[in-house]
């Protein structure tokens, strides 16, 4: 019916600048129909047990007419890479790159960010994340690349945070990697509903997120003065004797393993 429609309005228009225009929409609707659909499906039967004649069936199409869209299960792979992790990488960057906000609006933006991403299309990350050792070489290429570039983009704000004062001296990757395991894992427990929407729990994250790395209240200096400085050291080293004494207090006494 999608195809019948397009093809009348291509028929009456003759070609006229207005039906292209009009047709652009309509088509990056039908694609993002396909992409979902063919989630769906990867998620359900696997890539594997999807064909191509499956995504054609449930969005409605004939198989011909899909090809118009996609020649391959490979390149709704890439579609989908596209939409989950370099879609979050690209909306990470403009949130790193804002002037208006301290290190700590930095983090809680962008952890709110993800979460929302992963909570409103949860089958995209959820279908990459179980295909993942099985993508084809170029796609998994641009999978692994996007991943990096949303851990880094994480890590240049609590770099950012650590260097303000305004975060305790942390293994910055660790942290980044520990925030969006936080981020990632709402794909799979998160179920959104008109009672549950995901706007809450995203907030809930964030907070979590900024609490795991920023400085107690009240023991950071207003100006970098050099009694300032010694107050920072003393309150890192107060943290690390905390590290080292739960550690020791997990081993036990010397000898017991």
């Amino acid at each position: 019916m999608v195809t019948a429609e397009g093809s009348g309005a291509r028929g009456r228009s003759g070609g006229r600048p207005e039906s292209r225009r009009g047709a652009a929409p309509r088509r990056k609707l039908l694609m993002s129909e396909i992409v979902d659909q063919a989630m769906r499906l990867f998620a359900e039967r696997g890539y594997d047990g999807t064909t191509l004649q499956d995504v054609a069936d449930a969005v409605g199409l004939s198989r011909p007419n899909l090809y118009n869209y996609v020649k391959s299960k490979e390149e709704l792979l890439v579609a989908m890479v596209e939409a989950t992790a370099q879609s979050a990488a690209n909306s990470l960057r403009e949130v790193r790159q804002r002037t208006d906000l301290d290190p700590a609006g930095k983090l809680r933006l962008l952890v709110r960010t993800l979460v929302l991403q992963r909570a409103e299309r949860p089958e995209q990350f959820r279908t990459l994340d179980r295909s993942d050792q099985a993508l084809p070489p170029e796609i998994a290429k641009k999978h692994l690349e996007s991943r990096r570039a949303v851990l880094g983009e994480i890590m240049a704000v609590l770099e950012e945070g650590v260097t303000a004062g305004l975060f305790r001296p942390i293994d910055v990757r660790v942290t980044a990697l520990s925030i969006i395991g936080m981020g990632n894992w709402v794909a799979w427990w998160f179920h959104p509903s008109p009672a549950h929407p995901a706007e809450p729990v995203a907030d809930q994250i964030a907070d979590n997120a900024v609490a795991m790395v920023a400085r107690e209240p009240g023991r950071t200096p207003d100006t970098p003065t050099p009694l300032g400085a010694v107050a920072l050291l003393q309150q890192d080293l107060d943290y690390l004797t905390r590290l080292l004494t739960a550690e020791e207090g997990r081993r036990g006494p010397a000898g017991e393993g």
